[in-house]
């Protein structure tokens, strides 16, 4: 009897797990840190008797998380967080050779979404892993009979955030949760390398256009759209930045882009990216002037940053050019161009990050967790960020995983030097 046999699950093809365990493999090789989290967790046991049920992109790196905590010893299950960013051979992987149900398939509709969320409730969990906070949202308005048994959940976008930050706001938050997204080595590495990358070449896999020459329009200087600029920049294209806050706008000034409205911009622009968790960000009015063939897509959490919907509206016809690649047809004779369904472009026509850098967003998920464990009952209903020195002892594995030695303070400099550090991350949090 396989593992498949004795547990629950929906997934797309049992027939892709072998394909699905060599890519989870391979993303294991390029996530030193998480492997080294993962043997301490496999002998410590620190989850032993306690259910986790997880929210997020059915990836090889999101399994390798996965993988570790029930390593020590949780009995996790896991949904898919978008109906269009889930890898199936992964999924089916999962449940064959490591015996984690999982409930998601790529192109689910929204109610199956809706109801593997549910099913994966079903478990009464004590720990979360939310991507988005669609979890904790449901927990609160739904399954509030499953509150008591919860410890605490961890976040890692900032979508979710967001949303986490306004429960806390009004005291609606039932228990605590570590806002993972805060973390230096998430925010400034994932959002900024991971997003920044993985974002063009879903792009340039739905498109296969040439970036030089081209204007690409980055709508939010976040740390991802920061990443998404910087890139676009190196292959090319004139960028254009457009934000809401004064100081974001000002240094991506500063760091050369043109910085307009998104009315300005939407005139300009060749190819517009949304980053920024907003709703509505490129809206019908502005792609009713964009040029004739312009492209549109989004790499924020929820596809609400382009009007897809609006956009029909004003559609004669909508034809279906390449895979993650859609023709709108419109009513005044021009062409607008939307990928990935206007849903995540780097996960539905790409593979998402890289696993290297997932390294170490995972490895603050796993330690997020095991800090609610280790502090059951001494938390408040609110959010927390993990301490610095986690964040510290994660760059130094990093460091060494990539074979990199840095200097040493001399013990008479160590105390201004750490001041110093905290300074600046009390600057970075600003952002």
């Amino acid at each position: 009897m396989t593992l498949a046999q004795e547990i629950n699950y929906d997934v797309k093809d049992m027939a892709l797990a072998e394909q699905g365990k060599n890519n989870i493999e391979w993303a294991m090789k390029d996530m030193p840190v998480l492997e080294r989290i993962k043997a301490r967790f496999k002998k410590e046991q620190p989850f032993k008797g306690l259910r986790l049920t997880a929210c997020v992109h059915v990836t090889k790196e999101t399994a390798a998380l996965c993988i570790a905590m029930k390593e020590g010893g949780a009995d996790a299950v896991l949904a898919a967080s978008n109906p269009l960013s889930t890898q199936d051979d992964v999924a089916a992987a999962l449940v064959k050779y490591w015996g984690i149900p999982v409930y998601g398939y790529a192109g689910e509709s929204s109610e199956t979404y809706a109801k593997h969320v549910q099913q994966v409730l079903d478990h009464k969990p004590n720990i979360v892993i939310d991507d988005g906070c669609d979890l904790v949202a449901t927990i609160h308005s739904k399954r509030q009979d499953l509150i008591p048994d919860i410890i605490g959940t961890t976040e890692e976008t900032t979508t979710g955030i967001i949303r986490l930050q306004a429960m806390e706001a009004d005291g609606s938050l039932k228990f605590p949760t570590v806002g993972v997204n805060n973390s230096l080595t998430k925010h400034l590495y994932d959002n900024r390398y991971g997003t920044g990358q993985s974002a063009i070449d879903g792009i340039i896999r739905a498109t296969n256009i040439l970036l030089a020459g081209k204007t690409f329009v980055v709508c939010g200087y976040g740390w991802c759209g920061k990443g998404a600029a910087m890139r676009a920049k190196g292959l090319g294209a004139n960028v254009i930045v457009t934000e809401v806050d004064p100081l974001k706008a000002l240094e991506a000034a500063m760091e050369g882009y043109s910085v307009m409205p998104i009315a300005e911009a939407a005139k300009q622009g060749d190819i517009f990216l949304s980053i920024t968790g907003d709703k509505n960000v490129v809206d019908v009015h502005h792609m009713l002037t964009m040029k004739d063939g312009a492209f549109v897509c989004n790499a924020g959490h929820f596809d609400v940053e382009v009007n897809v919907n609006g956009l029909k509206k004003e559609t004669v016809e909508i034809n279906q050019i390449r895979p993650s690649l859609e023709e709108y047809k419109l009513k005044n004779g021009k062409s607008i161009y939307v990928l990935a369904e206007g849903r995540l472009v780097n996960l539905v026509a790409a593979e998402g990050h890289p696993a290297s850098v997932m390294d170490m967003s995972f490895a603050n998920q796993a330690l997020g967790i095991e800090y609610i464990v280790k502090n059951k009952g001494k938390l408040e209903n609110k959010m927390y960020t993990l301490p610095h020195e986690v964040d510290v002892e994660i760059a130094k594995i990093k460091l060494d995983s990539m074979g990199i030695q840095i200097d040493t303070l001399h013990r008479n400099r160590k105390n201004t030097f750490t001041a110093g550090i905290q300074v600046q991350f009390r600057f970075c949090n600003l952002y």
